[in-house]
């Protein structure tokens, strides 16, 4: 009796898995193309305090999503967007604002940008003399 009990199930178990595929979702239509065709662009900025990112401890980071729309944990992300677009998503591009007065004093900080910009992956890092220096660069992009 306890074989046949034992046998029962195992059948039963084997006619689920081979049949319940054949059921529900699977049987209905495929999936459609995705909704739009765009190249992701989505990247984590931080912010630390030193001349060297593997030697220091990050004390802000933030997201920054610009396709399909801009979103993310940046402040400013429609501008951050916008300002990357505008220099095809090359950071060494972003120069100073003219007009900006900072101080000598070395403060280093430096600013790490991580992950995809147009489907291509990215990793940046640059140190700035201080924080006014880095706040000159751009408009809103490093200013988190």
């Amino acid at each position: 009796m306890r074989n046949t009990a034992r046998w029962a199930a195992t059948l039963a178990l084997t006619a689920t898995a081979v049949c319940g595929p054949l059921t529900g979702s699977a049987l209905a239509a495929p999936d459609p193309a995705p909704a739009s065709l765009y190249a992701p662009s989505a990247l984590v900025l931080t912010l630390a305090h030193g001349d060297d990112p593997t030697m220091t401890t990050p004390v802000r980071a933030v997201t920054l999503s610009c396709a399909p729309t801009s979103s993310g944990t940046h402040p400013d992300a429609a501008s951050a967007c916008g300002e990357l677009r505008s220099v095809g998503g090359n950071f060494d591009a972003l120069g100073s604002r003219d007009g900006v007065l900072c101080t000598k004093q070395y403060d280093p900080v430096v600013v790490t940008v991580d992950g995809v910009w147009q489907g291509q992956r990215v990793s940046y890092q640059r140190t700035f003399a201080n924080e006014c220096v880095k706040g000159s660069y751009g408009t809103s992009l490093f200013a988190f």
